[in-house]
Formats: C-alpha cells, sequence, structure tokens
C-alpha cells in the first residue's frame, strides 16, 4: 500500500478550559477531554493513503497512526542514539584533541543550539507544515554529523555538534507534536510510550557503540554513521508524506503568495530575542559553574544581557507581536510552570548521573571506553520500562499525578545508594543502582506531557511542547555544566608546584591516570570520585525538589 499523508490535519477542540466539573470520588478537577475514549474524533487523525469519506476527510483507524508514526521512528532513533553515543565517546573525542578540560562543550554547544531552536520550532511548523520542518531537520543534522566525523580539531567537532542540535530540535518536537495531532489525549500517553522505547533503544546502543567505535576504528565513525542513517529518514518522509503536513492554523494558503504570506507570519524579533536570551542564560550558567574569578566579568554581561533579552520579549510579544513565537501567557499557566520546572530539575539530575558514571568507572577501573558505555544500560533499560508502565497506568485509568511523584521517590532512591555506595570500591554489576533513576526518568518524560497537555486548547499544544522540550534540555545543559565544572574543583585543589603539569595531563586525557603509580594516583584518584560523588549530591537536590513541584501539580480525568 502507498503511503500519503492527508494534505489537511484538521484540529479538535476537544481540549479546553470548559466543562470542568468534580471528581465526587477524588475531589480532584476533571475535564471531559474526549467524547468518545475508545475510538479518535476524526478531525484529529492524519491518515497515510487510508479510506475517506465522501467529503474528503479522513476516517480514524489505529493502523494509520501507526503507518505515519512508523515512518518517523528512524529520525527518532538517530537523534536519541547521537545523545548517547557522546556521553560516552566525549572523553575519547576531546582527549585526541589534548582538551578534556573542554569536553563538556561537546555536549553544551549541543544543547544550546537544542534551546535556541526549540522554542520557536512548534510555531514554524503551525505556519510552514509539519513535513517541511521535518526535513529542514534531517538536513541539519546530517550536516552536523558529518562535520564532526571530519573535524580536524575541538572546535570543528563542536561547530558539528551546534549544527546537529539544530536538527535534532525539530526531529523531537514535531514527531510529539504529531502524535498529538492524531490521536485522542487517552491514548497519547500510550503511544510516546512506543515511540520512547524507539528512544530508549538508540540511547542504549549508542553508548556501548559509541566507545566500541573509539577503541576500533576511532571516535569519528560514531558521527559519519549517523549520515547516511538521517538520509534515510529524510528520504522516507519526502517520499511518503505529502507536501504539507498540518498546515497554517487559518486553513490551507493560496498558491499565490504563498511563500510571502507563511513569511509575514513569524514573528522574527521575538524569535531573535529569546532564541539569543537562551543562549546568554546557558553561558551565565556555565560562567557560574566555572567559579573562576577571572570570569566574573564574562558572567557579569552574560546575565545583563540574558535579563534584557527576556525583558525585550516580553515587550515585543505582548504590545507588537501579531503572532507570538511563544505567548508569554502561556508560562503563566500552573499546567505549563510545574511541568516545565519539574522536567529542568529532573533532567539536570538524570544527566549529572549519566555524565559521570562512565568517567567513574574509567577512573576506577581503569575501563575501556566500551566497557564504560555499557555502564548506561541499566538507566536506559530502567527508562524504557518506566515510560511503558506510565503509558499503560494512564491509558487504563487518566490518571497521572502519582507517577510524576513515585518517578521522584524512584530517582532519589537510586541517587542516596549511589551516594552511600560508590567510593571507587565498586563491582561492574552495582551499575544496576542506577536504574531507578532511569525508571524514573521514564516515568517523568510520559506523565508530565500529559500534565502539561490534558486541558491546553489544541491550537496551543504544539508551542507547548516547544517549551516542554526546551526545559529538559536546560536542565541537561545546568546537568553537564555543574557536574563538570565540579569535577575540576578537587583536582585543582591538589595544586601543588611539582603537581601542576599532572594535574594538567588529568585534565587533557583522563587515560593518563593509567600512567600513574603508588601514592600519587591514589590521590588524584581519590579526589576524582570525591568531585563525582558531588555530583551525586547534585542529583539528589534536583531529584527533591521536583518532588515538592510535582505536589503543586493539577489533575484532569482523561475518562
Amino acid at each position: 500500500m502507498a503511503f500519503q499523508v492527508d494534505d489537511q490535519l484538521k484540529f479538535s477542540s476537544l481540549r479546553g478550559h470548559e466543562g470542568l466539573e468534580e471528581d465526587t470520588e477524588t475531589g480532584l478537577e476533571t475535564a471531559p477531554l474526549l467524547i468518545n475514549s475508545e475510538e479518535p474524533d476524526e478531525s484529529t487523525t492524519a491518515t497515510l493513503n487510508g479510506p475517506e469519506h465522501e467529503d474528503g476527510s479522513p476516517t480514524s483507524s489505529k493502523g494509520h497512526a501507526a503507518a505515519t508514526i512508523s515512518l518517523l521512528l528512524i529520525g527518532v532513533f538517530a537523534a536519541n542514539i547521537d545523545s548517547s553515543l557522546i556521553l560516552a565517546t566525549n572523553s575519547a573525542i576531546s582527549s585526541s584533541f589534548s582538551a578534556l578540560q573542554s569536553a563538556s562543550w561537546l555536549t553544551t554547544s549541543y544543547v544550546m543550539a537544542t534551546c535556541a531552536t526549540q522554542p520557536i520550532v512548534g510555531k514554524l511548523s503551525d505556519i510552514f507544515g509539519r513535513k517541511n520542518g521535518l526535513l529542514v531537520s534531517y538536513v541539519l543534522f546530517a550536516i552536523g554529523s558529518g562535520i564532526c566525523g571530519a573535524g580536524q580539531s575541538m572546535w570543528h567537532v563542536i561547530i558539528g555538534r551546534s549544527i546537529a542540535g539544530l536538527g535534532v530540535a525539530g526531529m523531537t518536537v514535531i514527531v510529539a507534536v504529531l502524535i498529538t495531532d492524531m490521536v485522542p489525549m487517552i491514548q497519547v500517553a500510550s503511544w510516546r510510550s512506543y515511540v520512547n522505547i524507539v528512544a530508549t533503544t538508540g540511547r542504549m546502543v549508542g553508548g556501548p557503540l559509541g566507545g566500541w567505535l573509539a577503541d576500533l576504528i576511532g571516535w569519528r565513525w560514531s558521527f559519519l554513521g549517523q549520515v547516511p542513517l538521517t538520509l534515510l529518514a529524510l528520504s522516507l518522509v519526502a517520499w511518503k508524506f505529502k507536501k504539507t503536513i498540518g498546515l497554517p492554523q487559518g486553513g490551507p494558503v493560496k498558491e499565490s503568495g504563498i511563500v510571502v504570506s507563511r513569511i509575514e507570519r513569524i514573528d522574527f524579533v521575538g524569535a531573535g530575542l529569546l532564541s539569543t536570551g537562551i543562549v546568554s542564560f546557558l553561558f551565565a550558567v556555565d560562567f557560574l559553574a566555572a567559579n573562576e574569578p577571572g570570569q566574573t566579568a564574562q558572567l557579569v554581561i552574560s546575565a545583563s544581557l540574558f535579563l534584557f533579552l527576556v525583558l525585550g520579549f516580553l515587550f515585543v510579544e505582548a504590545r507588537y507581536a501579531r503572532e507570538p513565537i511563544f505567548p508569554p501567557k502561556l508560562l503563566l499557566r500552573r499546567d505549563v510552570a510545574t511541568t516545565y520546572l519539574i522536567n529542568i530539575f529532573q533532567s539536570a539530575a538524570q544527566m549529572a548521573i549519566m555524565f559521570s558514571v562512565p568517567l567513574y568507572f574509567q577512573v576506577t577501573t581503569e575501563a575501556s571506553n566500551t566497557t564504560a558505555g555499557a555502564h548506561l544500560v541499566p538507566a536506559f533499560v530502567g527508562n524504557t520500562f518506566g515510560s511503558l508502565l506510565a503509558g499503560f497506568y494512564i491509558s487504563r485509568t487518566g490518571r497521572y499525578k502519582k507517577l510524576v511523584l513515585l518517578a521522584s521517590v524512584s530517582a532519589c532512591t537510586a541517587y542516596i545508594t549511589i551516594i552511600m555506595r560508590w567510593h571507587g570500591n565498586i563491582h561492574g554489576w552495582e551499575a544496576l543502582e542506577i536504574a531507578p533513576g532511569g525508571f524514573g526518568s521514564g516515568v517523568t518524560t510520559t506523565s508530565t506531557f500529559i500534565a502539561l497537555t490534558a486541558d491546553m486548547p489544541h491550537e496551543n499544544v504544539a508551542i507547548v511542547t516547544s517549551g516542554f522540550y526546551l526545559s529538559s534540555n536546560l536542565g541537561t545543559v545546568l546537568g553537564v555544566s555543574i557536574v563538570s565544572r565540579r569535577r575540576l574543583s578537587p583536582l585543582m585543589r591538589l595544586g601543588l608546584t611539582y603537581l601542576l603539569r599532572i594535574i594538567q595531563q588529568i585534565l587533557a586525557d583522563v587515560l593518563y591516570l593509567k600512567k600513574l603509580h603508588g601514592p600519587l594516583k591514589e590521590i588524584v584518584t581519590a579526589s576524582y570520585i570525591q568531585s563525582l560523588e558531588y555530583s551525586h549530591i547534585f542529583s539528589l537536590i534536583c531529584s527533591s525538589m521536583g518532588f515538592l513541584i510535582a505536589l503543586a501539580i493539577r489533575e484532569y480525568s482523561l475518562l
């Protein structure tokens, strides 16, 4: 059967603020979000060359939704394999350029680019269509991966990571928006959990694969191998999907002046202020985490620029923007504020652990890149199980608040265990202790997305989805920046004159530890372990904050 996506996604108005009722059993506010929870409303679905009514509107079917989503899974896999691949290879990449102290920029530059783009992706996909957004995203990701693989300096690789990050912004956000376009809210959690299986498989494979390639033929092939995979995803979307998916909210645009009419709808000023404001904030966080006297001026400049740009963005969006790229009033909604904050804290907590675990085993057991990356697998397995459990529970009960609280408790349990036990003398199997953290992350991702969109008018879903992914990535940057800087502090306190050259070598290449012997090696290893313990405490604090914020979530029944 030839696949073709319907030319127009018709949005329903099933989600909104009207008709709120009180659940007499639970005392919770509920909203009749679905006319019929068993069958999707035909106006919310996109089909792939499926049967149509006489008026040309598509009929709804699980099979059609599955066929649509299946075409996107290659891109989802590629985006997520990249995210864990860099965790296992960042030390090998930076060490090959004698720049281990800059390793965090391999992740930070990627996430900065993603964060700067994500808030506007949802709105742009409303204006230009989902397909066009996906195609541009795939092209950027392929170009960025190719530059990384061919880079001849650390900065070449960092630039490539930035370009790839621009592509990933669309590859993640648009898929999530398409799911909400096609299926009723009660089914969104289940569909997201299925997509998350592919995403988690990618993250699970990426760590060991990246380490194995780095050990066998070099880290460059970790990036070059992603290019043909991304081009395959691009070809399928270009071939199977019609010209546009998700046309502008006002309906189809006439061929005459189609490009001009769409470009005129873009809030260029607001988009520019928001994107540069986010980048300024991330630079301020990095300078603050560094806590170096020589960077005080940079911190003040970045923080001041951030405040100026944010105030300018709020002013422009409130007074002049015809179609705000991200309406500030949405942030005042309780559902939006709580879910965004939870995602920031939980993402920071989990990324801090994921960044530290491979390095921990490289330092304490002199593990290879392959082995160190393999220790991340329990977290990915836990993430998959958590997402599936959340999807199953929500689809059966229509409830999600207890899941968000459970996720925080599970993550805190993992971090407390690691703080108490990981002091340099653990066995490899004890990496299983990070699994509850991954479980909590999987549950959080699925359940908070439902909490965000359960009572959200559909015309705002694409925009708040962009912000949802932005909040996760902001947490990622916070986690990586703070942990990587704290990792350096205990080593720098060893700063006796005769140790300075050794410390510089260690900061440039983690494998230099293998060249040390006796008491000196024990001192340096103990300092590394101490710095990693700080990261575990940081994760525990963040996850605890997520639990406290989750208490404020307002739950709506989806049944």
